[in-house]
């Protein structure tokens, strides 16, 4: 019974060892990486598309009125880049 034991646990290890990438992958994914400036240009771009489309959301009624100080200096941060 004991040696059915150790075989398990050796075996459980190599297949460990041989899986380690798709183990290390599977529970803590690399993170997207921009290969070049173009594509660090547009991922930027992109973020800052997102932040000004929800910043422009909030705005109600009485448009720039509705958002805070805050939300308003950050707003004109990204309309200037």
């Amino acid at each position: 019974m004991s040696a059915y034991l150790v075989l398990g646990i050796v075996l459980i290890i190599v297949l460990g060892y041989f899986n380690r990438k798709w183990i290390k992958n599977k529970f803590s994914p690399e993170k997207h990486t921009n290969y070049n400036i173009d594509d660090q240009f547009n991922s930027d771009r992109r973020e800052r598309e997102k932040e000004i489309d929800r910043l422009l959301g909030k705005m109600g009624k009485n448009g720039v009125n509705d958002l805070s100080d805050k939300d308003r200096k950050r707003l004109d941060e990204l309309s200037k880049k």
